[in-house]
């Protein structure tokens, strides 16, 4: 039977959200019961932090393995030092008060996905003479504060887009998109406009679309894109305007961007886009960051909204973009004084183009 039991780490929570960042300190307390009184070589403490991905590719003869490893992280301090001679350490429960600091250094924070992980943990060791070591570990979670220290300021993004249609019709499709915001929290709402005249002999669908890219890397790379969030707008006939609004629901665990890891990374996208049959399908890609969830800033610092005008319909047959609900944006919405969307009254008249979101 062994001496040593109920060995645990306790660790104190961390001062936000739940996460440490570069230049906190993790502190606890090593604890542990030893059935009679044990001589020790040492007891230390680590602070470890790695990453890993691992795929494979292929079938049989022509099967790849990919596999990459890097330690980010190693801090350790001895709670009893080293000695030649050993010390002894009393029966009954020993405790031992730690305090590490992580570096200032730029670190990735911690992930788990399909093919790898980044992971930190506290390590507790017990080393005694002609014995294996007891080991005893708890993880914790790491955000960095490139991602955590990202200023969640409304910047909306717009972009546009022409495409002729191909050699099964004629004419051509242009389409404007804008997406209020370009930083968000898990949570989080988007608002996505567009504007689509469809000069072709085509019907069309507008379709928007979040998505999340995960990409390892070892050697070669792995690529995945996963739909987190879909919505498909009602046909659009042939020779028609419209203007469209969308919400997409940013799902709550939804991880945060990952972009200074050199084994993986994670980023997100809103893609707006029109489906159109036997032909290109024209796209605008809105390139997000979600990032953790920090205080409103003031109004006067959100700049204009591009993309997203206000005022009544024009003789274009275009209303602005954000002066039409959806079935997704139950209430009417519209520009208040910084460009954000604001609820207001219904306006005289609308078309919401949005049925239930199914292809």
């Amino acid at each position: 039977m062994s001496r040593i039991n109920d060995f645990r780490i306790i660790c104190e929570d961390a001062k936000r959200d739940g996460a440490f960042s570069e230049g906190d300190e993790v502190a606890g307390l090593v604890s542990f019961n030893l059935s009679k009184e044990t001589k020790v070589k040492s007891v230390s403490v680590k602070l470890k932090g790695s990453g890993q991905v691992y795929w494979t590719e292929g079938i049989g003869d022509d099967e790849t393995s990919y596999s990459a490893s890097k330690r980010y992280l190693k801090v350790k301090e001895y709670l009893v030092v080293e000695k030649t001679e050993g010390s002894v350490l009393p029966q009954g429960t020993n405790q031992f008060k730690f305090r590490l600091q992580i570096p200032q250094e730029d670190l990735p924070s911690s992930f788990k996905g399909m093919h790898g992980s980044i992971v930190y943990t506290v390590e507790a060791q017990i080393c005694r003479k002609w014995h294996l070591d007891s080991t005893v570990q708890k993880e914790i979670q790491f955000l960095s504060k490139s991602i955590r220290n990202t200023r969640q300021v409304v910047c909306p993004q717009s972009n546009s887009i022409t495409e002729k249609i191909g050699v099964f019709s004629k004419g051509e499709v242009h389409m404007t998109a804008s997406v209020n915001r370009s930083v968000c929290s898990p949570g989080d709402k988007l608002i996505a406009f567009a504007k689509i005249s469809n000069g072709s002999s085509k019907s069309m669908k507008p379709k928007f679309s979040l998505q999340q890219k995960t990409v390892y890397v070892a050697g070669g790379s792995k690529n995945i894109t996963d739909s987190l969030c879909k919505k498909v707008g009602d046909t659009i006939k042939p020779n028609s305007q419209e203007t469209v609004s969308c919400t997409i629901n940013v799902p709550p665990d939804a991880i945060y961007t990952l972009n200074n890891c050199d084994l993986v990374s994670v980023e997100y996208y809103l893609k707006v886009y029109l489906d159109i049959s036997f032909a290109v399908d024209p796209v605008v890609v809105f390139p997000l960051i979600i990032a953790p969830a920090v205080a409103p800033n003031r109004c006067e610092e959100l700049g204009p909204y591009p993309g997203g005008p206000a005022g009544p319909p024009s003789s274009s047959g275009f209303s602005s973009a954000a002066a039409y609900p959806s079935e997704f944006n139950p209430e009417p919405i519209s520009t208040g004084a910084c460009g954000y969307p604001t609820l207001e009254d219904e306006p005289p008249s609308y078309h919401s183009l949005f049925s239930n979101g199914q292809e």
